[in-house]
Order: C-alpha cells, then structure tokens, then sequence
C-alpha cells in the first residue's frame, strides 16, 4: 500500500480542511445536525457524533477515504483469518475467541481445528471457574480458595482488571458476599509494596496464585510470582503442596510445566492472541471467576455481536468506521495530536488505561507495512479517566487551554445501583456529561460573557476587565458513545467497539496494529542491563528446596 496521502480523498479532505472553519455553534444549528447518530442493534450501543466539527462534504469525503485505503477489503481479511500481521507472519484471530460455541469449519473461516482448540479451552477456563466459585477448588490443607490473585502486566492484568471493576455488581465483596465468595485481586506492578499490599490481608491457605504471562518469562511477572511462592513457603506450604494453590495462564505450557504449575491448573492461549486483545482467551480466567461462566459467555457474545455489526453495516452506518474516521479527521487534518477518553460511570475507571495500551501500542507506529516510513501522522496520545473526577482538574485545560483535545464521552442511560436515591446519583452524571460535551462544542463568547457577568451583579465596567478570563474558545469536537446498559454483553461489545476502532485507522493510515517492536526493546535492555546474579527464582512445586 502507498502513502494515504495519495489517495484522492485524502488529498480533497485537505483541501477542505484548508478552508475557513466554522465554529460548532454553527455547525450543530445547520439542518440534519441531530442525524448524525447510528446504533449498532444487538449491542445496546449508539454513537452520537453530531459534535464532531464536520459537515456533509467533509463525512461523505471520509467515508470515500475509508473505501479508497481499502477498509472493507483489509476487515474482511482479518476475518477470514488470513495473515495481516505482515511482520510476523500471523493471522490475527481474537475474534475466534468470541465465536459461537459449537461453531465449526463450515461456520469459522479459520477452520475447525482452531475452533476446537478455543471451544475447548473456553469450557475449561469456565467450568474451573465455577469450580472455584462453588468451592470445589481447595488449598493444600483442604481449605475452599477464598482469593484469587492474578499476578501479569499489560494485556495479562489490563483487560481482566478493568472488566472485573466494569461488573463489580456481579463480584463478591468477600468471602461471605451473595455471589460466589470468592474475592479476585489484581497485581502487576513489581514494585514490592504492589504484592505486599494485596498479600497482607489474605489467607495463604486459601488463595490461589494465578501467573498469567504469554511467555512464562515476562520479568515483571515471574518477579511477582516468585515472591509469592515464597509468600506460600513461609505459610509453610512448600513443594509439592504448592501445587493446588497454583495457576498458569500462558502460550508456553512447557515453561510453566518446568517451573511446577500442575497441567490441570495450566489455562493455553496462542501466538496469534495479541496481549492487548487477550480479554477473551484464558486470561480472561480472573474475570471469569468474578463473574461467573454464564457472565462470561455473555461477555464474548457481547463482543461477537459488534463484529457482527462491523461487518454488515455501511461503512456510514458503521460504529467503529464513525469513531475511526473522526479521529483520522482530527488527528490528520485539523491537528489535534491527543483524544481524550472520559467515562462518566464510576465501574469504568480503567476503561481509558484499558483503552490506551490497546490503541498506542496498536497504532504508535511510524513505519507503514510496506517498510516506508509514514508520511501522515499516526495514532493519537490517548489519556483520560473518569470524567467527574476530570471536569474538576484537567477539564480547565480543555476550556481555556491552548490544546485543541478532541473527546469521546462514555454514558450509561440506566442504573442498576441498590441504593435508595441511585436514580438521583445517575440524573446528575450523565447531566453533567451532556452539559460538558455541549460547553466544549459552544464555548461562550465575550459578548455572552459580558452579559453573564452582569447578569451576576458587575457593572458594566467591572466585566469589561474579567470578560476575555472568563470566556471559553469551544470548538471542541467530541462524540458520545451510550450503553443502554452496563451488563456483561454491553461491555464485550464496548471492548470489541474500540478493537475494530483501532483497526480500521491502522488501516486508513497502512501501518500494522498487531506488532509491539517498541514494547520489546525494553525488555531487551533491561536484560542486557540486570546484573549477573540476577534475580532468584524458587524451585518448582514438588522439587527441592
């Protein structure tokens, strides 16, 4: 693929971005404003972009872009599992892993022996984490698992994390809570107070490490996880009885079979499971044992039912086509090097995190598959968080700063809270997210200003010196994407949303989404770097001490 730049619609997007500009308020009194909307059915999903600073000619030339770099071509590939993952070689297959149970060759173009082996582990991530949710599973003393600790990082502790907050209400507060009994805690950061924090408070004789590493070697990991067996030893649970208090998650069973993880404690996953679209593999165990099998399933049915919408659905009909393509406009040709990701439900804390590594390290490239270098600008700085938290800090920078931040709102349209005044809560949260995507699109001028001021008790003169302080630019362009609700389903297919975002402007743009080269130098040099003792490893369950 050559430069988009040479693409027609490309270059007619850049004459049109070289005209003058209107302001939002303009653009949201023009006729048609309020049918810039699609809804993806079976998702609980709708997209309102009626704030992105575009107008028709500008849509219409944007979707000819995403024709002419070839999109629908490029996700009907991914799809029919062949190899997009030029540098390496790999199809890139985390779709299979929402499939339907049950499907076979003649349903999954990757074929049936893939289908198999998902299918197959998929049963057995479930049906271990109901096992451990009855109490079946039991510690070295014969003590039912009362806490789970999933020890990964990056795509390893991410996703299951983030999913894990997202249904909170499905998750047992303690070893008395109504559902399950069994509490899932998360590390990944191998500074020692990260593992020790999360320890302290728990039982050995009833807690299950899980290690989840694609590799089984990955530092940060087997540094934790070291110092966790050892934390079992001195419960004195040493050897063999470290066995049942063991869990592997990897793509290298022999590795973790070496270091003395039990086989039916071993969960596998595949080279062409990227770590940051693993949520739905095995690593999703810690999730599964939060939730629930059935919660599970209806994760991965969440997730296939948006990739179900994004490729059946016209290009402008189609959800993650609409967030790509704003941003590949914001991005490439109105200049705004950042998006900025607020969710307004609290259970979506980690959402943007989440969300960060899956797009910056996907599309943080500037070499185009073809081996030239981009001559276009890439993937975005995506940051952000809660945005309550957010209106009362980094907002102000939005508002009257000198960074145009684009922004892609998160809401839920109803609550599921037990709380007596839960609809009042809700009220003003998403109040809150409608009125900050409208002043970001409005802003309000001096003369409006001027007017406020004095509608506040200043004289005319008074105003006049705090007027140009107090008035806000606007022209900010934002979408909001709606859930009808924050259930299982809706998040899968929120997850699946923004994974088929993500592809669709590696696409626009011809870089590849599926490599992490950068992430790998790193690790190179912390390797080259690491003293010869190096770090110590305890010996396997079942061998010497």
């Amino acid at each position: 693929m050559s430069s988009p730049s040479q693409l027609p619609a490309w270059q007619q997007l850049a004459t049109l971005a070289a005209l003058p500009q209107p302001h939002l308020r303009e653009r949201l009194a023009q006729p048609g404003r309020d049918a810039m909307q699609a809804t993806a059915d079976g998702t609980g999903i709708r997209v309102d972009f009626t704030r992105q600073a575009v107008d028709g000619a500008i849509w219409s030339t944007l979707m000819s872009l995403a024709k002419e770099a070839g999109v629908e071509a490029q996700r009907d590939a991914m799809f029919n599992g062949e190899v997009i993952n030029t540098s390496e070689q790999r199809a890139v297959l985390h779709t299979a892993l929402r499939g339907t149970p049950g499907a076979t060759g003649g349903d999954a173009p990757w074929g049936n022996d893939i289908q198999q082996l998902v299918q197959n582990e998929l049963n057995r991530v479930c049906a271990f984490a109901d096992r451990v949710r009855a109490g079946d599973v039991k510690g070295s003393t014969g003590l039912a698992i009362t806490d789970v600790v999933n020890i990964g990082i990056g795509g390893s502790d991410l996703g299951p994390r983030m999913a894990a907050d997202a249904l909170a209400p499905l998750c047992s507060d303690g070893p008395n809570g109504k559902i399950g009994g069994v509490r899932v805690h998360f590390v990944s950061n191998p500074d020692a107070w990260a593992l020790h924090s999360t320890l302290r408070g728990l039982n050995p004789l009833s807690t299950l490490i899980i290690v989840a590493s694609k590799t089984f070697t990955t530092q940060e990991t087997m540094t934790n996880a070291a110092s966790a067996r050892r934390w079992l030893q001195d419960a004195g649970i040493e050897g063999a009885a470290q066995s049942p208090h063991l869990v592997a998650i990897t793509a290298a069973p022999q590795k973790s079979g070496a270091a003395g993880y039990p086989a039916e404690h071993t969960f596998t996953f595949w080279d062409w499971v990227g770590g940051r679209y693993s949520i739905w593999s095995a690593l999703g165990l810690p999730l599964a044992i939060a939730v629930g099998s059935k919660a599970f399933r209806e994760f991965l049915a969440g997730g296939q039912a948006m990739d179900a919408h994004f490729r059946s659905a016209p290009l402008d009909k189609n959800l993650p086509v609409i967030l790509a393509m704003s941003g590949v406009w914001n991005r490439n040709f109105l200049h705004c090097p950042t998006q900025l990701l607020s969710t307004y439900p609290s259970r979506l804390v980690r959402f943007a995190p989440f969300v960060q590594q899956m797009d910056m390290e996907s599309n943080g490239k500037r070499i185009r598959k073809d081996g030239q270098p981009c001559d276009t600008h890439t993937g975005p700085i995506v940051w952000g968080g809660l945005g309550i938290d957010g209106q009362h800090a980094y907002f102000q920078l939005l508002h009257q700063g000198t960074h145009r931040v684009p922004v892609e709102f998160i809401g839920v349209l109803s609550e599921d809270t037990p709380l007596p005044l839960a609809a009042e809560h809700h009220r003003v949260v998403n109040l809150n997210l409608r009125a900050q995507a409208q002043a970001l699109a409005l802003g309000r001028d001096e003369a409006a200003t001027l007017q406020a001021l004095m509608a506040e008790g200043m004289s005319a003169e008074q105003a006049e010196v705090f007027v140009s302080q107090r008035s806000f630019k606007g022209d900010v362009p934002s979408s909001t994407v709606w859930l009808d609700a924050l259930t299982p389903h809706r998040l899968g297919a929120l997850i699946a949303l923004y994974e088929h975002k993500v592809f669709v402007q590696a696409a626009i743009w011809g870089i590849n989404a599926y490599d992490q080269w950068g992430v790998e130098l790193g690790k190179t040099m912390a390797k080259q770097m690491e003293t010869p003792r190096g770090a110590s490893h305890l010996p396997p369950a079942g061998g010497n001490a």
